[in-house]
């Protein structure tokens, strides 16, 4: 399942829901969402939901044993403050690889604590 937001606009502080359908990706016969780096499934997931172009997984469906809390945060005008980690599997590190939105702003409460990836982190379906 999945629910796509935009950002509609640079500075309005709001996020606009795109579509209020949640599809379940099996239903539909594709592949579950699974966010994968250096062949290691880090998270697997039919919930999803995909924000700016990223699926954001549910915590639950994350591997916490391939996470490490990391110090660096950045801001999102209409998301809030992201937290990240790094992702570690077999010794390599890819740093600030996945983030999430620990206390995020109104408009985007549905992915609080929902983790994304990026910086070789693929996801796949």
């Amino acid at each position: 399942m999945f629910v796509e937001y935009v950002n509609p606009g640079i500075g309005d502080g709001q996020g606009s829901l795109v579509s209020t359908e949640r599809t379940s990706y099996e239903q539909k016969g594709s592949p579950v969402p699974k966010a994968i780096w250096n062949g290691q499934v880090i998270a697997q997931s039919d919930a999803t939901i995909k924000v700016e172009g990223n699926h954001y997984f549910p915590p639950e469906s994350v591997s916490p044993e391939y996470l490490q809390a990391s110090q660096v945060r950045t801001v999102c005008p209409w998301k809030g403050t992201a937290s990240y980690y790094d992702v570690v599997v077999d010794g390599d590190v890819a740093q600030g690889a996945a983030w999430y939105y620990p206390d995020p702003k109104p408009a985007a409460e549905d992915i609080k604590n929902y983790v994304a990836f990026w910086r070789g982190v693929k996801v796949k379906r």
